[in-house]
């Protein structure tokens, strides 16, 4: 029998001072009632109530082993209190992980997220390497590339491509391409995480797609390291639009092969599982998601 529930019934008999009485109040039969008694003074080897036609009272044993499970059980009903009190209202810390090129977007959603729920600590990660959520304790990662890991949760967050992009200064001593064939000719400053590697891919206007291997003079995980180099003349970049919108708004950098765009990639939010989701980390996804959806012309 269930542990807990012999538990209760055994509270129950002692507070109503008979099986039957008992019964009634927990709406079982008195044959159950006497069998959750048993069990546990089975599980003991003890005997915890004196029984007699008329009326149960307790023994020695009984008297000291009613106190303290009463305190056991008063203590879970808190415990599920609080439970249901934090599903409710979001409090504790809420950790997560994202890359450097997204932060600018994520940081109103982290000001709004503080200001509606104050009772939440954010503890919030910057870097490039690909974590471990489940060992490093992350609620969520925030990435701009597919999660490598399928038993993990992703949701988008909205769409984005990447543009290829040199400096105005590179095309003066450098033949734009026409075709991804020729891209291969250049310094192509590669992202570590590109999630194709060195196959860098594109979709022509109809949607057909195409790649070339790729080969340069610096491969990094920094994305705003390759964005320097590229402003400085140093090759091309296959680079998130994200990153270099701004540069190429400007003109401090030229969006190359211009009939060709890079395939179609999603921010995602990424969390360990679907079932009992804590409130804070629903909240701050379904934030996310709204805010992004805003964004989603501009990033895309």
């Amino acid at each position: 029998m269930d542990r807990l529930t012999s538990l209760t019934v055994f509270g129950r008999v002692v507070e109503c001072g008979g099986f039957s009485a008992a019964a009634r109040r927990l709406n079982m039969s008195v044959t159950m009632v006497g069998n959750h008694v048993q069990s546990l003074e089975d599980r003991l080897g003890v005997r915890l109530l004196n029984r007699t036609t008329r009326k149960v009272s307790l023994t020695e044993t009984g008297k000291y082993y009613y106190e303290r499970s009463s305190q056991i059980l008063a203590d879970l009903e808190e415990a599920d209190r609080a439970a249901g009190a934090l599903s409710s209202t979001p409090r504790g810390t809420l950790r997560f992980y994202t890359s450097s090129a997204i932060v600018r977007f994520l940081l109103p959603v982290i000001n709004e997220f503080m200001t509606l729920y104050p009772a939440v600590q954010i503890d919030f990660s910057i870097g490039e390497r690909s974590v471990d959520m489940i060992e490093d304790g992350y609620d969520l990662v925030i990435r701009t590339t597919p999660s490598p890991d399928s038993s993990l949760v992703a949701r988008k967050l909205t769409p984005w491509r990447h543009f290829l992009v040199c400096s105005p200064d590179y095309l003066k001593t450098h033949a734009m391409p026409t075709t991804p064939a020729e891209v291969a000719e250049h310094n192509c400053l590669q992202y570590a995480y590109y999630p194709f590697g060195e196959e860098w891919r594109f979709e022509d206007a109809e949607g057909r797609q195409e790649s070339v291997k790729v080969g340069g003079s610096i491969i990094s995980n920094s994305a705003e390291t390759l964005r320097y180099l590229v402003l400085n003349g140093q090759g091309i970049f296959l680079a998130p639009s994200f990153v270099v919108s701004e540069d190429l708004e400007a003109g401090r950098m030229v969006q190359m092969m211009p009939d060709y765009r890079g395939v179609e990639i999603h921010i995602n939010a990424v969390y360990p599982n679907r079932s009992h989701l804590p409130t804070k980390v629903r909240l701050f996804l379904d934030m996310l998601v709204d805010r992004f959806a805003e964004h989603r012309k501009w990033m895309a």
